[in-house]
């Protein structure tokens, strides 16, 4: 047992930090313009962006809160990282085929072509808010293995303000300079360096075990706790077969087709095939990522002989730090950072790429291509930096798993972006009236359910009212979302007569063929 951080486990990550901001920096050297600074020229090959895919959809969430999720529970996670892959192989053939009708940089370029400029601000801002919300949560949990680690030598009031403005300034540094290209490499080398921390832990947990491996999977065989598949078929559990399936379907393609931080990176592919070959495979791969790190859980329940812990996403970063050797404690610090870094940065630029292509150049008259348009892209970076890093700053931790926060932040208005994708691929006759209105009350709807929970608390009277809404799971919230704006903006393109000859019937049409 280490027992701490050492001076060589500080070495191993300042280097690392230095090292990561040089390379995305130095990456940036040769932007010309916006379009470059957003989606790299398409000029990226699909394995990078694969991977690139991966980091940002790991975070540090997954590095430390789902092995927290098999500590106190099992391996059923991975029924929604099934989904996962189902989703993306729906978008690869009905969405994504449209990012590229065309030089678009957001994702929600696409619903003006098919509704109206509102649309698109309309479903951009709200892309804004849900992605703000959701990484800064995101960010906070960076700052748990850093308290662990800056905890003895700073004031404990400063210990998570610190952590989260040194993760920060890392970040913004290259993300500023480097644009998606910066986003995309480190992307790829942070991909290695946490892949390469999980497979170490994985390694000391087997050694650190009597029996090893074989001991820690028997141990917990016996206690159910490789327990994959649960058939249950209520919609008030999280991790069932059908919700993973179902569920975990839907939040992929939103995720993955309607968020514009994924959107961007597979429009940075030079072809339809590299985008779609990027996308499916960086499903199969998550899926594995996934059963790594829940292992890691599974043989952390053995080391720890299932000792309860306040916080299920304490539980890994303690183990780093007291336990792995020195360097190794280090490497593995800065592969949690690394996750974190990956995501922060993606959401940097693609929050300003959508201020700036969704916002500003429609409002302003401009093209990407303007002189001081580049400027202006990278002043966005540093708004949406000043965004993240303060609303992480503001958030507290009430014991439930951070991974499951995030989601369903993210989820309670997925539903109403994805459902307007389908409106506008599946209902010729739906305007853009049918399609704000059918966002806003799928959006509605979903704030009543998913925060039902804390409006319960803040206005008793309404508990009882929303009592079904409590107990329905998170990874249904985007199905229910997306059917409630679907159906809405359906219902109210008969309200109407059909658009005689518009963008909108040659969308559908084609969607139908």
């Amino acid at each position: 047992m280490s027992g701490g951080f050492t001076l060589l486990d500080w070495t191993v990550l300042v280097v690392y930090l230095l090292g990561t901001t040089a390379l995305g920096m130095w990456l940036g050297r040769d932007q010309k313009d916006a379009r470059d600074y957003f989606v790299a020229s398409q000029r990226i090959p699909w394995w990078a962006i694969l991977f690139s895919v991966v980091a940002t959809e790991t975070s540090a969430l997954t590095f430390i809160s789902i092995p927290g999720l098999a500590y106190v529970g099992n391996l059923s996670f991975l029924q929604v990282a099934a989904g996962y892959i189902l989703g993306r192989i729906v978008i690869s053939y009905t969405l994504l085929p449209r990012y590229y009708q065309g030089e678009l940089v957001t994702a929600y370029a696409l619903l003006e072509k098919r509704f109206g400029l509102a649309t698109r601000r309309f479903a951009s801002v709200v892309f804004m808010v849900t992605r703000s919300f959701g990484d800064s949560v995101r960010v906070f949990a960076t700052a748990i293995p850093v308290a662990l680690i800056i905890g003895p030598v700073v004031p404990a009031q400063y210990v998570g303000p610190l952590s989260i403005l040194i993760l920060g300034a890392f970040t913004v540094l290259y993300t500023y300079h480097g644009g998606m290209r910066a986003v995309v490499w480190t992307d790829v080398l942070q991909t290695g360096v946490y892949l390469i921390g999980g497979v170490a832990a994985m390694w000391l947990l087997g050694n650190g075990v009597d029996g090893g491996w074989g001991a820690i999977l028997d141990g917990a065989a016996a206690q159910g706790k490789l327990q994959i598949i649960d058939r249950y078929t209520g919609i008030d559990r999280p991790h069932t077969l059908w919700a993973g399936l179902i569920g975990g379907a839907f939040l992929s393609m939103a995720s993955h087709g309607a968020d514009q931080m994924i959107v961007q990176r597979l429009m940075a592919s030079g072809s339809l095939s590299d985008a779609r070959r990027s996308l499916i495979g960086s499903g199969v791969v998550v899926l594995g990522q996934f059963l790594m790190f829940l292992l890691i859980g599974i043989g952390l329940h053995a080391y720890y002989a299932g000792e309860v812990f306040p916080r299920p996403d304490a539980i890994f970063p303690r183990f780093i730090v007291e336990v792995m050797p020195p360097g190794l404690t280090g490497l593995v610090i800065a592969a949690i950072l690394a996750a974190a870094m990956s995501t922060v940065s993606g959401a940097l630029n693609s929050l300003a790429a959508a201020t700036l292509h969704d916002l500003y150049l429609p409002l302003t008259g401009k093209r990407q291509d303007d002189p001081g348009v580049l400027r202006t892209s990278k002043l966005f970076t540093l708004i949406w930096a000043a965004v993240l890093i303060g609303g992480a700053m503001l958030y507290r931790n009430e014991g439930t798993p951070v991974v499951t926060i995030a989601l369903s932040i993210a989820s309670f208005t997925y539903g109403g972006l994805l459902g307007a994708f389908f409106l506008a691929m599946l209902v010729a006759r739906a305007t853009q009236r049918d399609a704000i209105a059918g966002m806003a009350t799928g959006i509605g709807i979903m704030t009543f359910v998913v925060f039902a929970k804390a409006i319960s608390g803040w206005v008793p009277a309404l508990a009882p009212t929303l009592a079904p809404f409590v107990r329905i799971a998170w990874p249904w919230y985007v199905l229910i979302g997306t059917s409630l704006t679907f159906v809405t903006g359906w219902l109210l393109s008969f309200t109407h007569a059909a658009p005689a000859d518009s963008a909108g019937a040659s969308l559908a049409s084609r969607s139908a063929r």
